[in-house]
């Protein structure tokens, strides 16, 4: 009875306010706020007062009643449905409210709410889903006014999503006033901000910042200290001779790689893939030996992510020679900043993004493995030609032929290594319309680095083209090519002669 009384009373009052007098309207709402809250007739009186008085232009109304609804949300909706909340939202959501458009956004899931909630409230300054809109949108200059606008309210997750983007474009000046300002309170800005710092030359202060950044269990900035432990920047002149005997006692190096690095991000990527590899049981009975890498210092190596038009990273291998001379590896493997994964003879380039998989997948290259994807139109022309395919003679391809498959030896070898050998489809030539195959039915590593497996006739066939010297393209085929282009005779003829001793001709 007491509760009929009180609903009764709630809805007197409410019909007193036919003038619609704001600061009736919120005097009337604080008196009937004093009745029982579990009453969901005199809640709904409550709301409807406060959203007459928002109505009339009262922005402390507009404001209480997205505060009621954000704590209600917060606590799961204790004393009423949520469809109350959502009702009385979207009243205000057609008055523009921006904050109310947001909050019923965040209620109703990405999947039910219209992305028109989330523009109003953007369009409104609220930093949250300013941020939130940013991040949804794939449009470069939209995606940056928006990280702006949050960023400009002292949104601390914006402001560092803004320094993601900036260092993300090359814009290092415009991000270091964002990671200043968020560094001592958010890991990965303590990270970037370390970085930038290091970039500049400032290494104590960057140091200090890693540190901090391993403080709050930040796992790339414990790598970058790991890192610093181990390597130091250092000139080519004073880099000496490696001992390989001692690298692999068990068995010969029948390839030497030496990978090199030019920036402490670099390193840190290097430093990853030599570790990954010497952990690798996979490769371990393979005739071949990575060194520890060589972190150069800065401009000692030339390198562009479209290296001479082509589309691919790549370096002036030329500033390799004398390195090459000294440590007498026979590949080299190039971290770089950014570009497109490649080998090209006897160098391998990659970039800080690609994972370990990806440099298996390219160390094959070096022995002579062909992708099983598909290739492109230029190389597929000379390599699924049944006659010119004899010219690379991968160990893991062969096409068809007019009589049977060519090469007709590699077939041999696959059925000698394993009778069982199925022949499967590549898509190695399909771009030009040929038919491939390799032998596996399997998706192996050769076609997707990161998900595709090694089968154990993959590994027999890698260590037998690691005892064919002539199949292989060293480094010494780079520098040959690349003096002999430049003019430099005395020098490509060195290295001619190295080319020739380690194929064994």
């Amino acid at each position: 009875m007491r509760g009929l009384f009180l609903a009764v009373f709630a809805l007197l009052i409410v019909a007193g306010d036919s003038g619609r007098y704001v600061p009736q309207l919120l005097k009337n709402s604080a008196t009937a706020q004093q009745f029982s809250s579990s009453n969901a007739v005199n809640q709904n009186s409550v709301f409807s007062l406060l959203w007459y008085a928002g109505a009339d232009g009262s922005a402390v109304a507009q404001n209480t009643l997205v505060k009621q609804f954000e704590s209600a949300h917060q606590l799961q909706f204790p004393d009423y449905e949520d469809a109350i909340a959502i009702y009385w939202l979207e009243k205000l959501v057609n008055d523009g409210n921006a904050d109310a458009a947001w909050l019923l956004y965040q209620m109703l899931g990405e999947e039910e709410a219209s992305r028109s909630l989330m523009r109003l409230a953007a369009l409104g300054n609220v930093a949250e889903a300013q941020l939130a809109f940013a991040m949804s949108t794939n449009e470069p200059k939209k995606r940056e006014k928006w990280l702006i606008s949050a960023a400009e309210q002292d949104y601390l997750p914006a402001q560092a999503a803004l320094a993601d983007w900036y260092m993300l474009h090359g814009k290092q000046q415009l991000a270091k006033p964002l990671l200043v300002a968020t560094a001592d309170l958010d890991m990965q800005s303590a990270y970037k901000y370390a970085r930038l710092l290091w970039d500049e030359g400032n290494t104590e202060l960057a140091k200090t910042y890693f540190e901090k950044a391993v403080s709050q269990g930040h796992e790339q900035a414990k790598q970058a200290i790991h890192t610093l432990e181990l390597y130091s920047p250092v000139s080519s002149n004073s880099i000496g001779a490696y001992n390989w005997l001692h690298k692999r006692a068990d068995k010969y190096c029948l390839q030497r790689i030496q990978p090199f690095a030019t920036s402490l991000a670099t390193i840190i990527r290097a430093h990853h893939l030599y570790e990954s590899f010497n952990k690798d049981l996979r490769l371990a009975s393979l005739p071949l030996c990575i060194a520890p890498p060589v972190w150069l210092e800065e401009n000692s190596l030339k390198c562009e992510p479209n290296f001479a038009g082509a589309g691919v990273l790549g370096c002036d291998v030329k500033q390799l020679s004398a390195l090459a001379k000294k440590r007498e590896f026979s590949h080299a493997v190039v971290v770089a900043e950014q570009g497109k994964a490649n080998v090209q003879n006897g160098v391998m380039y990659l970039d800080i993004s690609d994972s370990y998989s990806v440099f298996v997948h390219e160390l094959a290259h070096f022995s002579g493995f062909v992708d099983e994807y598909p290739i492109g139109r230029t190389m597929a022309t000379r390599l699924c030609n049944s006659s010119d395919i004899n010219d690379f003679t991968p160990p893991n391809l062969i096409v068809d032929s007019a009589y049977w498959y060519s090469p007709h030896s590699t077939v041999a070898n696959w059925l000698e290594i394993d009778p069982a050998t199925i022949i499967a489809p590549a898509k190695t030539c399909t771009i030009i319309g040929k038919d491939s195959y390799k032998p596996s039915r399997r998706i192996t590593f050769m076609e997707h680095h990161d998900s595709g497996v090694i089968p154990p006739l993959y590994l027999v066939l890698w260590e037998q083209q690691l005892m064919k010297q002539e199949a292989q393209r060293p480094i010494s085929m780079n520098l040959f090519q690349a003096f002999h282009k430049q003019g430099n005779r005395e020098e490509a003829a060195f290295w001619l002669a190295k080319y020739e001793a380690f194929i064994g001709d």
